[in-house]
């Protein structure tokens, strides 16, 4: 049974990778403007996502095997604190222009400009904490995909209760696979969800009452 939980758990954390968030939220965007906006163009649905997954994803992998085939990181996973700083400025430098693409190229509302700026500062603000403390890089972007859901149901003035509660739930499991690995102290995982969330979501409620 350990056995068991430590493959489900090292696969969990795979699939709700960091890097993979990003990708995973302008998939439900997507959706959500197609509710809104049935007759919305398959080109730009899929440039959107796929794009999406190439500057935030498929780029970050390819120079985290390059560091890692070089020595500069011991295993793809990170798990070494120190060996963090690298890896992450280079992904944010992808995630700004993860930035520009999604507010000066696809032009997409302001709402989710602000999420994809949220997830970078986030980012940013893990790479800067990890110098003295190993705060959860997987929470922190599960934090912000639960701000950019609530984003996007603030801009549409509508709730989508299930995919609230289908993103709490697996950000539960998640909580636990890095608990259960001992990747970080339950008050890492806390704090990083709660900055995910914070940077994402925050801007959006401020505006939108303002």
């Amino acid at each position: 049974m350990p056995q068991l939980f430590n493959i489900l758990s090292r696969a969990l954390s795979i699939m709700l990778h960091p890097l993979f968030m990003p990708t995973y939220g302008m998939i439900l965007y997507m959706a959500a403007m197609l509710v809104r906006t049935p007759n919305l163009p398959s080109i730009y649905i899929y440039t959107s996502v796929i794009t999406t997954f190439v500057l935030t994803a498929l780029i970050p992998i390819i120079l985290m095997l390059i560091l890692w085939k070089r020595g500069s990181i011991s295993s793809l996973h990170i798990d070494n604190a120190s060996e963090r700083t690298t890896p992450y400025i280079y992904t944010l430098i992808c995630f700004a222009f993860w930035c520009y693409f999604v507010g000066d190229i696809l032009k997409m509302p302001v709402v989710w400009l602000i999420v994809a700026i949220g997830a970078t500062a986030a980012l940013l603000a893990v790479t800067i904490i990890n110098r003295w403390w190993k705060i959860s890089a997987h929470l922190t972007a599960m934090g912000g995909l639960l701000g950019g859901a609530f984003s996007i149901a603030l801009y549409y003035s509508a709730l989508p209760t299930l995919l609230i509660i289908g993103i709490l739930i697996v950000s539960l499991l998640l909580m636990y696979a890095r608990l259960y690995l001992n990747a970080h102290t339950p008050m890492q995982v806390v704090c990083g969800y709660i900055l995910g969330l914070v940077c994402t979501f925050t801007p959006n409620l401020i505006i939108f009452h303002a």
